[in-house]
């Protein structure tokens, strides 16, 4: 992979940066990191060279300064609320983040409750919490949030949520959602430790929009493409511009609420210590950028991974027709075509040979690969053995799966699961691999390919189960479809 991202200036720019705010303050820093602390897989395909897990790396760096709070939504909790890339409800995300961060030796021993109304699933979530050792709070809704700004700022608003008790100089809030309530948490703290005489300050971490890259650079429109669900649209800071003459950019809904925020510091500190939403970040990522054509390419490449998910969704039923739509306008804003993805075309072109699903992959050295269906493979699993050959020189008339390994496997599907696809998937091809690699030195060699397999990008006919889909996925594949399945069945696993 081409890199055009310098990760560990970032890593030392960053920390440094928070340090520095931390200081401003005095006492405390409460730091709102917006997106994913870790596996920030949209930050390390938008900036090759850009780790996934660079942002908790930072933290590690200020781990014996900081302290984590983790933020959730009472009210997601009880409707069992979705994290669409994991598969797991939110409420089992905190589980997962507290296990994560405490791994690494970060401090986390909080969780609040936002929106909290004695709901039934989040009272038990919290009861287990607790009795896990970890420390539980309630805030409340507001009436009038945000614009009710006197009764936000007073006993009755911010004053009646429970003070979060903390003891590090950096609490880092974060959440395994957007709309958990993360600022008000914030904003809420800084509340009540004014009142207990502790000077302590908030400050953001979104790493997208990049403020300090031009509006329409295909990194911030990646972005764009990437929440055009959430309805998130990038503009530049009308406050920055007007207070120090300079252009940057920021997103509608910081710059919306800004002048609430304002009020509210205001109220809360005497003195509001920023002029613009901008003036709150912390994001340091756009000095790190050291090839702008290698970023600028990539992060193409993503808005049309973005626009082909969108369609897919929506034949799915998951999405809708105007999160597609936006996206396509960004595309011709940025003057992209779904051809400027290389492998589309070529398995496009084998589905019209072969008149059934293929898929295509690009390798890291620019070669394309292509699968076709077969009574034996489906396309996906067929453009994958095709890969490993390739990238092990093997040639294309020797196979490293024979005929007698892989009917067996598919009379288990048939004949004892009830399977109606005999055809076998990428899960099942990679067992059936592995398992030949103990005997065939052949079989041996593509199998130590498959590192390689990581950041590569393909493509394929139809939509894929749900199988294949987490195999990809788990590979590192970047894997876009076309938006039809391959039969009219309704029911589909």
């Amino acid at each position: 992979m081409k890199i055009g991202f310098d990760n560990n200036k970032y890593l030392e720019m960053q920390s440094q940066h928070i340090r520095d705010r931390i200081a401003k303050f005095g006492d405390k820093l409460y730091l709102e990191f917006g997106g994913k602390l870790f596996d920030d897989y949209h930050a390390s395909r938008v900036l090759p060279g850009f780790k996934p897990d660079s942002k908790l790396q930072m933290l590690m760096q200020l781990k014996d300064e900081a302290e984590i709070v983790i933020v959730i939504n009472a009210d997601d909790i009880e409707k069992n609320k979705i994290r669409g890339d994991l598969g797991i409800t939110y409420d089992l995300d905190v589980l997962r983040l507290i296990d994560v961060f405490r791994s690494r030796g970060l401090c986390v021993n909080s969780v609040v409750l936002t929106r909290f109304a004695d709901q039934p699933t989040a009272v038990k979530f919290e009861t287990h919490l607790k009795e896990n050792g970890i420390n539980v709070y309630h805030h409340y809704s507001i009436p009038n949030y945000p614009t009710d700004v006197d009764l936000i700022v007073s006993d009755e608003g911010y004053g009646k949520n429970e003070y979060v008790e903390t003891s590090r100089k950096l609490v880092v809030i974060t959440a395994p959602g957007p709309g958990s309530g993360k600022m008000a948490v914030c904003l809420s703290q800084l509340y009540h430790e004014h009142k207990h005489g502790v000077k302590a300050g908030y400050a953001k971490f979104e790493t997208f929009p990049i403020w300090n890259l031009p509006l329409k650079h295909p990194v911030n429109v990646a972005y764009e493409a990437a929440t055009a669900d959430l309805n998130d649209v990038n503009m530049i800071d009308p406050f920055h511009l007007e207070a120090y003459g300079e252009t940057t950019v920021n997103y509608n809904r910081d710059i919306e609420i800004f002048p609430v925020l304002n009020t509210m510091f205001e109220l809360i500190l005497g003195k509001s210590p920023y002029k613009s939403p901008t003036d709150m970040g912390v994001n340091m990522a756009g000095n790190c950028i050291i090839d702008d054509k290698i970023v600028s390419d990539a992060a193409n490449q993503e808005i049309i991974r973005r626009y082909y998910a969108a369609l897919s969704n929506q034949t799915k039923g998951a999405g809708n027709t105007d999160e597609a739509f936006k996206i396509g306008l960004l595309m011709k804003q940025n003057k992209l075509s779904t051809t400027d993805r290389p492998v589309i075309t070529p398995a496009l072109e084998k589905a019209k040979q072969t008149g059934a699903p293929a898929a295509a992959i690009e390798l890291a050295d620019g070669k394309i690969i292509t699968g076709k269906t077969t009574n034996l493979l489906g396309a996906v699993s067929a453009m994958l053995l095709n890969a490993l050959k390739s990238m092990a020189n093997i040639p294309d008339g020797v196979d490293i799966l024979d005929a007698s390994v892989i009917e067996p496997i598919q009379r288990l599907k048939v004949q004892s699961f009830g399977s109606v696809n005999p055809r076998l998937h990428t899960d099942e091809i990679l067992i059936a691999l592995s398992m030949s690699a103990v005997t065939n030195p052949t079989a041996k060699l593509a199998m130590e390919q498959l590192p390689k397999l990581r950041d590569t990008d393909a493509h394929a006919t139809v939509i894929l189960s749900d199988t294949d889909t987490r195999i990809l996925k788990k590979l590192g594949i970047r894997m876009t479809t076309e938006p039809v399945y391959e039969t009219k069945r309704l029911f589909r696993k």
